[in-house]
């Protein structure tokens, strides 16, 4: 006897109504930490705006450490967050912004957000990641630089010159503008 997968179903939508008490929004600003705000839109692959995704915000702290919090208490982490985007598509959260990962043969990645994206219409969620920008490390980031150059800038925020520290990065599901996104 042959097992035959069944079909997969999209999930959703339910994860604003499910989800949002779970999404903070914000790290608690300790004294002397650089923090970032960083606000942005999830699109669809006809360029309309996705009420209902979450965004689940990993980064390594100043010293380009990860938490090692158990999966219990990664609410509570300072290096995770959650963000669900409104009815016009839009997110926001306020994070610490976090140093330079170490990596392989004494290279460190840029600073950069792990982002994990569910929206309803994805049968798994898509993981990708935000960098800073005028990032000089951004120059030799292992996994950047495997990114075609002419596709990087979707990995990249821009200033959004409303405030010192806030920047502006959207997600592209799908389309010519796509963002993009990492195989797991």
């Amino acid at each position: 006897m042959r097992a035959i997968p069944s079909g997969s179903q999209t999930v959703g939508p339910f994860f604003r109504i499910g989800l949002e008490h779970l999404c903070g929004g914000s790290d608690p600003e300790p004294s002397g930490a650089v923090m970032v705000k960083v606000r942005g839109k999830v699109f669809d692959g006809n360029g309309a705006p996705v009420p209902d995704a979450v965004l689940e915000i990993w980064h390594a702290d100043s010293s380009g450490r990860y938490d090692s919090a158990r999966p219990d208490d990664r609410r509570r982490s300072p290096c995770f967050t959650r963000a669900a985007t409104d009815e016009d598509g839009e997110f926001g959260f306020s994070i610490r912004r976090p140093g330079s990962v170490p990596c392989e043969m004494e290279v460190r990645q840029a600073p950069h957000l792990s982002v994990l994206v569910f929206a309803r219409g994805l049968l798994r969620h898509l993981m990708t990641r935000m960098y800073f920008p005028d990032e000089t490390a951004n120059e030799t980031d292992t996994a950047l630089q495997l990114v075609p150059e002419e596709r990087r800038s979707t990995l990249i925020a821009r200033g959004s010159g409303s405030e010192p520290g806030s920047l502006e990065w959207n997600v592209v599901l799908q389309g010519e503008e796509e963002t993009v996104f990492f195989a797991w």
